[in-house]
């Protein structure tokens, strides 16, 4: 019996998706077809969790409300230099 998963693109969120090889660590990668989609390729799990959709949001958003850097990456669950990098990177944001 064949089991499927129906996978959208996390950007657009169309279905018109196709296989994009593997990753390194041997994850399988996914391409969005629509031609208006700024996604190149995404993956259904990352190993990293910064690398998911919407971390960066998340870290902006936690700095804007006063909390600290480490207990960012402790809430978030990620590396307190990532967070540094971030909030350097969306430093515009942050000065409004």
């Amino acid at each position: 019996m064949a089991c499927y998963q129906e996978i959208t693109c996390p950007t657009c969120g169309s279905h018109h998706i196709m296989k994009s090889g593997l990753s390194t660590r041997g994850v399988q990668r996914y391409r969005c077809q629509q031609q208006d989609c700024a996604t190149k390729t995404f993956m259904l799990d990352y190993y990293y969790k910064a690398y998911e959709p919407g971390i960066k949001e998340q870290i902006v958003e936690m700095a804007i409300n006063s909390s600290g850097i480490r207990d960012t990456a402790r809430v978030l669950n990620i590396n307190k230099n990532t967070v540094i990098n971030t909030l350097k990177k969306n430093r515009t944001v942050l000065s409004m």
